[in-house]
């Protein structure tokens, strides 16, 4: 196995185990729940976003082993489109990113109050915990890419081990009462509007298929190791998805399912043990702590490329002793406690779903030019233009699912970029007046 360099400690391993820690987070628990009213279009929902990720993966590898020395999506971005529409896509997936982290700290925190009761004696305690669960893992990063790589590999290994007892335990029930999965088919019929509408919930789940662009800097061999675990990490995910989360809703009645605040532990309280509960509450917690470890270093590999390029300040880009951008760091950190304080007024669950619905309709923009990339940077394969082709469709797709309230809050997070993007070109105009010499890729 090739040993990877010191300045670049991230493998094929190691970005593989980013991909499916960040894809395997809090949304596996929950999606079950959440398809259940859609019946048989969440299948059909499910099957045409598993096929737009896989092929979303593989335009993000292919413009990885294409443009290797760029830093990430952003660089891909730039070299199509230019400054401004690379500003617009990474401003919106920016945000997206430490809004992620808050999320996973609230989805943590809600299942970790059924271990601890005592978190709940307090208003004040639940957002605390999860602000404490943000910094820790900043804490983490903080010690650089070979620190927060190797966490996510030991999390990614743990949390494919309850996802093995869900297998296991379908199969027995298959194996010992095969009529159980036809007991509780959903009566709903197909329709265009709920099998989109299925699929685009289901896409936050599998929101990451990029992650192993991102830190491409920290990456050994990138035009090797990106493209390889790119595709790994989707389709490990894609599968584990697809295997743990059909179980549930064909073995439990979709009323139940529908109405369940914890699929997966009603599931085993059915069909295994009623004790087993406080097990699976601990495999979501290991899952969103694994998914959040990856999402954190993420945060601060995006922001300090942004500064890199010219869109933040200088000071951001800057690296600590191990490497890492210990500013961005700090800034995503205190951005996703922000966000955590102003949710607590809602329900856990209602903040929760609130920031994903944030979260899946800023990742868009990302998908859809990276497809659009392609063609304007005149990449060749056949396969390769069936699969940006089909990634701008099935970007369009999410977007009409999402409905209105999610894409405009797409368009109110693109909003919110302009002035930002315009103050970043006055800085750019008055530097060239002063003499001074701007970054190489500052808007023009």
């Amino acid at each position: 196995m090739h040993a990877t360099s010191k300045g670049k400690p991230l493998g094929f391993w190691m970005c593989t185990s980013l991909i499916v820690g960040n894809m395997i987070g809090m949304g596996i628990f929950m999606l079950p729940a959440a398809l259940a009213p859609f019946g048989k279009n969440a299948f059909a929902g499910w099957a045409i976003t598993v096929i737009g990720c896989l092929f979303i993966a593989h335009v993000f590898a292919r413009l990885a082993r294409a443009m290797p020395d760029e830093d990430g999506p952003y660089g891909y971005c730039r070299r199509a489109f230019g400054n401004g529409v690379a500003f617009f896509t990474m401003w919106c997936y920016w945000v997206s990113i430490w809004v992620t982290n808050a999320a996973l700290a609230i989805g943590i925190v809600g299942y970790l109050t059924t271990l601890v009761p005592a978190l709940s004696s307090h208003p004040a305690l639940p957002p605390l915990t999860a602000m404490g669960i943000i910094w820790f893992f900043v804490l983490v990063s903080l010690r650089g890419a070979l620190a927060s790589g190797r966490v996510q590999l030991v999390s990614a290994a743990l949390k494919l081990l309850p996802m093995g007892a869900i297998v296991l335990l379908g199969a027995w029930i298959f194996g010992s009462d095969s009529a159980a999965y036809t007991a509780h088919l959903p009566p709903t019929p197909f329709t265009l509007d709920g099998t989109a509408a299925a699929g685009t919930i289901a896409l936050f789940a599998m929101l990451g298929v990029e992650c192993a662009s991102l830190p491409a800097t920290k990456v050994d061999q990138p035009e090797r190791t990106i493209p390889r675990a790119t595709i790994a990490g989707t389709l490990v995910a894609a599968i584990v998805y697809v295997l743990v989360c059909t179980i549930p809703m064909l073995l439990l009645p979709p009323a139940q399912l529908a109405a369940s605040n914890a699929p997966f532990v009603d599931l085993f309280r059915r069909y295994w043990d009623a004790g087993s509960g406080h097990w699976l509450a601990m495999a979501v917690i290991f899952s969103g702590l694994g998914a959040l470890n990856g999402w954190t270093m993420l945060a601060g590999e995006v922001t300090a490329s942004m500064a890199r390029h010219g869109i933040f300040p200088a000071t951001l880009k800057s690296a600590n002793r191990h490497g890492a951008p210990a500013w961005s760091l700090l800034l995503v950190g205190m951005l996703a406690s922000v966000m955590i304080a102003m949710n607590y007024s809602r329900s856990m669950a209602e903040a929760f779903t609130f920031l994903t619905l944030v979260v899946t309709a800023a990742s868009m923009p990302l998908y859809l030019v990276g497809g659009a990339a392609v063609f304007k940077l005149r990449q060749r394969g056949a396969m390769l233009a069936f699969s940006a082709v089909m990634t701008c469709i099935f970007s369009l797709w999410a977007f009409y699912g999402m409905g209105k309230e999610a894409f405009w809050w797409g368009v109110a997070l693109g909003a919110v970029s302009l002035p930002v993007f315009w103050l970043v070109r006055w800085r750019h105009k008055e530097r060239l007046a002063e003499g001074s010499t701007p970054p190489a890729t500052a808007p023009q």
